[in-house]
């Protein structure tokens, strides 16, 4: 391919990333969360580091300070730190209150929350640059806080995406 050395410096085969560099190194922040049908609302915790413990510290946050008292469907893909030993032995521990509903593999679309990961990565880190961590941290609460507001305008409707009856 004859492109001028300017594009061919610029130039990516299809499936590729173009890296910029950039002082410091990569900082990351993970976000687990859940849909709850009944009340249309997003419960949330943001992590370090997305495995096994950080899971089991999200399901114990759903267990016993969102949902005391209540029985729990939870609808899970089969990511790894899912299935470990340590996060089937913490989902056991929940089991009179805990059904856990896997979906198959390589179907996420199956699942309301990834059409809500969807949006929340449009509304909260989309074409933004946002200086620290912490800044991207306060936009994802601030946007699921939105999202649990039953006016506001950047909610994403989820009966509109996933009407119950076809």
């Amino acid at each position: 391919m004859n492109l001028h050395p300017i594009l061919r410096r610029c130039w990516m085969k299809r499936g590729q990333r173009k890296t910029i560099p950039a002082p410091g190194s990569p900082r990351y922040t993970h976000t687990f969360g859940a849909y709850n049908w009944r009340d249309d609302t997003v419960w949330h915790q943001t992590k370090d580091r997305k495995n096994g413990d950080s899971f089991i510290e999200f399901i114990e946050y759903l267990m016993l300070q969102a949902y005391p008292d209540v029985k729990v469907i939870i609808v899970m893909d089969n990511a790894s730190y899912h299935r470990s030993r340590a996060s089937m032995a913490a989902l056991s521990l929940f089991a009179e209150r805990l059904y856990v509903v896997w979906l198959p593999r390589y179907c996420p679309f199956l699942n309301a929350i990834e059409r809500f990961w969807l949006h929340l990565k449009f509304l909260a880190a989309a074409n933004c640059l946002h200086r620290t961590i912490t800044d991207l941290i306060r936009t994802i609460d601030d946007t699921i806080l939105n999202q649990n507001q039953p006016d506001h305008p950047d909610r994403l409707n989820f009966a509109q995406h996933f009407p119950l009856t076809a």
